[in-house]
């Protein structure tokens, strides 16, 4: 009886999407959106400072412009596979607010200029810096499916299980199902799911230190089985093939890509992380980016082992040529006075004295 207690009778919507505060409207889809994205950028963050790659600064530049077109990227996937619900009333591609942005449309082209801006304008390595951000992705995923919670949307099917979903009469009606209707909180199971995705990276990258991009393959990997299940749990219209929703086949895609890659690489050296101190700046360096300089100079023969050190040898040298070569006080006076008597001697009969005789 107290475990049966515990347990929410259902879970109930709220009442609006919006929030006024004062004189000012916050919509809580777009509000929980920009808290998932303050929450990845700060782990991210934390992320290349400890791997000595980049800071807190660096990951909000990357963020600024990887957000934005994310933002539009996951737009555009949303527009392109539900255009039905956009060909009759362009103005809806704009209400973002409304709801409707695909999330492999964010991951695509958000992840393309971010990684032009990790790389190019950051100069951060990128195999180190998408294991550092592989965690926050799924974070942010994870506060902001709660957006779809305060719309009343993207839920499943209908059930009467101790956590379903309660939405209003008219959303229940606009569904085809009969108002009281209960169903399943998809958006909590995929909030949740992404949560537990994220210990599990943020777990394997301290256990394995796995190479450069692993991680980033073991999220999309991870991720395309959690949408693929909650997809198919999803009540709400979609274009399907074969059928499975349109949205399952590219969670399929992206669990044979990340398979595909973690196998190619399985091989592939870890990131090399040097410490602060150590001859060098600190960080992650990927060994496919580590360029060999040749060397100049002349290959010589190592000395035997039993040889005596080529130094120790010289000095010797030096030594008894610097003994040899000083003269004392007096006979320092002596060879000024010798070279001073000395006759010039003619250097053809110096020539001719050294030649062999027949």
């Amino acid at each position: 009886m107290i475990a049966a207690a515990l347990v929410p009778a259902d879970i109930p919507s709220p009442s609006s999407g919006t929030w006024t505060v004062g004189p000012l409207s916050l919509n809580a889809y777009g509000l929980m959106i920009a808290l998932g994205v303050i929450a990845a950028v700060w782990l991210f963050g934390r992320r290349l400072e400890a791997r000595g790659i980049g800071t807190r600064d660096d990951a909000n530049t990357i963020a600024i412009w990887a957000v934005v077109a994310g933002v539009v990227g996951a737009r555009l996937y949303h527009v392109i596979t539900d255009w039905s619900l956009f060909e009759d009333d362009f103005s809806r591609i704009f209400r973002i607010w409304e709801g409707g942005l695909g999330i492999p449309g964010a991951l695509v082209l958000g992840g393309l200029v971010g990684a032009y801006v990790t790389r190019v304008r950051q100069g951060i390595p990128l195999g180190p810096a998408f294991n550092a951000v592989a965690p926050a992705v799924p974070l942010a995923q994870a506060i902001g499916r709660w957006g779809n919670y305060f719309n009343q949307e993207l839920f499943g099917g209908p059930t009467d299980l101790p956590w379903a979903l309660e939405v209003s009469d008219q959303t229940a009606l606009e569904a085809g199902y009969p108002a009281g209707t209960t169903f399943h909180p998809t958006f909590l199971y995929e909030s949740l799911s992404n949560l537990v995705l994220c210990g599990i990276l943020l777990w394997v990258d301290k256990r394995f230190n796995p190479a450069g991009g692993r991680l980033m393959a073991l999220y999309v990997l991870g991720y395309g089985v959690i949408r693929f299940w909650v997809e198919g749990l999803r009540i709400d219209p979609a274009d399907e093939l074969g059928g499975l929703r349109w949205n399952q086949w590219v969670a399929l895609a992206a669990v044979v890509g990340g398979g595909l890659y973690l196998i190619a690489t399985r091989d592939k050296p870890k990131d090399i992380l040097i410490p602060a101190g150590a001859g060098g700046p600190a960080g992650a360096v990927d060994q496919d980016e580590i360029v060999a300089e040749p060397i100049e100079g002349e290959l010589v023969d190592a000395e035997p082992a039993d040889a005596e050190p080529a130094d120790a040898e010289l000095n010797a040298d030096a030594d008894m040529i610097a003994w040899a070569e000083s003269p004392t006080d007096d006979e320092g006076d002596d060879d000024d006075d010798d070279v001073a008597d000395a006759e010039p001697v003619d250097a053809d009969d110096d020539v001719a004295t050294q030649r062999p005789e027949p």
